[in-house]
């Protein structure tokens, strides 16, 4: 019988070996530089939205009070007249890339340990067969599953999904492929 706490080398190393690939993604790959694009005259748009003084936060325009309110002739006129759409308010200032990594690297220990809180219940010492197949899933479901609501709900383009989900699944293998490594044997 293996504990989360067995896994403690694997949890860490796929924390590390995660963190890696998704640099070389964003910074040596182009797969995610066309994810966004600019606002035409931006200059305009953020001297409009500064005169509002948006605090940081999540947006829906055009915004209804409750569900009954789709229903108004005055709010399917703003939605046909447009734009429709999301918006999320960052604090002022530079962005804080280091602040976002650490964030990263954290998030990447829990899918870990997760992973390996589920491997330790499922599979045993020295039981290699289906260790990079398990680890691999539970991990790809961590990296990859939770962006697929955004295409659903936000409008997110599915092109941009499908490139994180690939993400998603470069990680759980790098995971998977950790664990397999540094599994423990039966001595």
């Amino acid at each position: 019988m293996l504990s989360t706490l067995d896994l403690w080398l694997p949890i860490i190393v796929s924390a590390v070996g995660v963190f890696i690939v998704s640099s070389v993604v964003h910074m040596v790959i182009p797969l995610h530089k066309s994810d966004t694009r600019s606002i035409p005259r931006e200059d305009g748009v953020l001297d409009a939205m500064r005169q509002i003084n948006l605090e940081p936060g999540d947006y829906m325009f055009p915004a209804c009070s409750s569900m009954k309110d789709i229903q108004n002739p005055e709010f399917i006129a703003k939605c046909e007249r447009g734009p429709v759409g999301f918006l999320t308010v960052l604090p002022n200032g530079v962005w804080n890339m280091g602040r976002s990594l650490l964030q990263w690297f954290v998030f990447s220990l829990g899918v870990s340990l997760c992973t390996a809180y589920l491997a330790s219940f499922t599979l045993t010492v020295g039981q290699t067969d289906s260790v990079l197949r398990l680890t691999s899933t539970v991990a790809f479901m961590g990296y990859g599953l939770g962006v697929v609501p955004n295409s659903i709900w936000k409008g997110t383009r599915w092109s941009t999904t499908l490139k994180f989900l690939f993400d998603g699944l470069l990680y759980g293998l790098t995971t998977g492929l950790v664990f397999l490594w540094l599994w423990p044997d039966a001595m």
